[in-house]
């Protein structure tokens, strides 16, 4: 991408001329994207608002007609507990992944990895903790594929068929919930809704994200569930974890579940794992520019009003920005010959490009004067 505060700034912007809130540089317990809007519903469109889910019930329940821990002790050995490290910004965060393969190959979500500089994952079968890298990720589809290094002999999760699911179907959610490791959590509840669309947040970088196709559940996840297992009572996978809302009412607190059908995450997961670049899907290391970028209007530089422009806000030290001697207050018109007038847009771009490749940069400078010259980009943070 464009760089781990970059990218965070990219994806935080909403071309309102609004600078994203910093990243917070302590330990958070986990990680869910909140929905702060919901549309497409079955039975129209409705709007939700930013709230924090209730907490899992960690114990076994049958109160949904499910034995919980029965279905948890077969999905339980593959899965894994996922710690991400941003080490520029000092953060770590703990969410789930699914064992698609014994010698490792783990499916999370993109959200999880996003802005990581190291990744570990604990196979909750073996108990033993391996490094993990980034294969591949899917902004838009919220999916990500993680090797780890040095496994062997893993237990994998059952795929189950996520378009046979019905409203109603009776389902578990598992994972790493409150970021705590050790046994998975539970929460049971059934399907409410399905093609659900959502505009959701980032809590940990503020960055949202549009998804849909989704299935809606009341099982009541929670931060620390991303990218993890939504089953059925036979214990296959029929989704994966990845967002969350509640409401109020006289009647108390609901909380509303949505999870990616897991036809769709594996088919992005397929894709990764052949190899198969588009202009969604990223393979390997992530490219590294080595500039934070916003998007600014309303005629942030004489001549300009009325237009968006991506106006660098800060240059790490030592990378091809630097180089080329691009400075905070600059404004980055192209890249690859490509038009950009917003940081969403150079953020697309950058996501199409690998470290040790040479780009054609382009920028006007604080005094109005136009450059293009090329850079050899560099390794960023992961997503």
């Amino acid at each position: 991408m464009v760089q781990a505060l970059a990218e965070q700034a990219a994806r935080g912007e909403t071309d309102s001329g609004e600078q994203p809130p910093p990243r917070r540089g302590r330990r958070v317990v986990g990680l869910l994207l909140t929905v702060v809007v919901v549309c497409a519903l079955l039975a129209g469109v409705g709007v939700g608002y930013a709230l924090r889910p209730q907490l899992h019930s960690g114990k076994p329940s049958t109160s949904s007609g499910l034995n919980a821990a029965a279905i948890a002790s077969r999905v339980d050995p593959a899965l894994v507990d996922v710690k991400v490290t941003d080490g520029d910004e000092g953060i770590v965060a703990e969410a789930t992944g699914m064992v698609l393969s014994a010698s490792g190959v783990v499916l999370t979500n993109n959200h999880v990895i996003d802005g990581a500089t190291s990744i570990q994952a604990t196979d909750v079968g073996n108990h033993r903790t391996y490094p993990a890298r980034v294969v591949g990720y899917d902004l838009a589809g919220d999916t990500a594929v993680l090797q780890l290094q040095g496994a062997s002999g893993l237990a994998t999760v059952v795929i189950g068929n996520s378009s046979a699911v019905r409203v109603g179907a009776r389902v578990v959610a598992i994972g790493n919930a409150g970021g705590t490791g050790g046994t998975p959590s539970v929460a049971t509840g059934s399907v409410t809704a399905l093609q659900q669309s959502i505009v959701a947040v980032n809590d940990v970088t503020s960055a949202t994200e549009q998804l849909s196709g989704l299935i809606e559940t009341n099982s009541p996840i929670q931060p620390g569930d991303s990218g993890g297992p939504l089953v059925t009572a036979a214990g296959d996978v029929i989704g994966m974890d990845t967002a969350a809302s509640s409401s109020y009412s006289f009647s108390g607190e609901s909380t509303q579940g949505y999870a990616i059908p897991i036809a769709t995450a594996r088919g992005i997961a397929q894709q990764i794992r052949k190899g198969e670049a588009s202009a969604r899907v990223h393979i390997g290391p992530t490219a590294f520019l080595g500039v934070a970028v916003a998007t600014y209007s309303e005629g942030f530089r004489p001549g300009a009003a009325g237009a968006t422009e991506v106006v660098v806000l800060g240059v790490v030290g030592g990378t091809a920005a630097e180089r080329l001697g691009i400075v905070a207050g600059d404004v980055i018109t192209s890249l690859e010959g490509k038009s950009v007038s917003t940081a969403s847009q150079l953020t697309t771009l950058m996501q199409q490009q690998h470290p040790g490749a040479s780009v054609r940069i382009g920028w006007m400078d604080v005094s109005g004067g136009s450059h293009t010259a090329s850079a050899v980009l560099g390794t960023g943070p992961a997503g």
